[in-house]
């Protein structure tokens, strides 16, 4: 069982920059892949990036949308998960979900476990 409580979101400018932290408790992150999803109003949740682990091997998986603006990564002693987020648009206004799952995938429904979401609201 994972716990999982994701924290950062806010009201930013168009251009700015946040970093959301996703906090696990339960188990440590090593044993999942860990993904960043979003979600705005009257859409389908969408996936941005992921994480995961093999050895001492990382490896990332972003969204075409998200690629070059976004960056997953861990502190394994913090157990916590960040996406850093820079050069944000009116079009990244979303709840922002954490999750966990056993594979590397970009389908929301191989995630067993999810975060309560934050609200990250960028304006123009």
């Amino acid at each position: 069982q994972v716990q999982l409580l994701e924290s950062g979101g806010g009201l930013v400018q168009a251009g700015g920059s946040l970093r959301l932290s996703c906090a696990a408790s339960g188990r440590t992150l090593g044993a999942y892949t860990m993904a960043w999803f979003r979600q705005a109003p009257g859409k389908e949740r969408e996936f941005l990036a992921a994480i995961t682990w093999s050895g001492r091997t990382t490896f990332y998986a972003y969204a075409d949308s998200v690629k070059g603006r976004f960056t997953i990564s861990r502190d394994s002693a913090k157990n916590t998960m960040y996406l850093q987020m820079n050069s944000l648009k009116p079009d990244d206004t979303a709840v922002y979900y954490c999750a966990a799952a056993p594979v590397l995938s970009r389908n929301y429904a191989d995630y067993d476990y999810w975060g309560q979401g934050t609200q990250v609201t960028v304006s123009s």
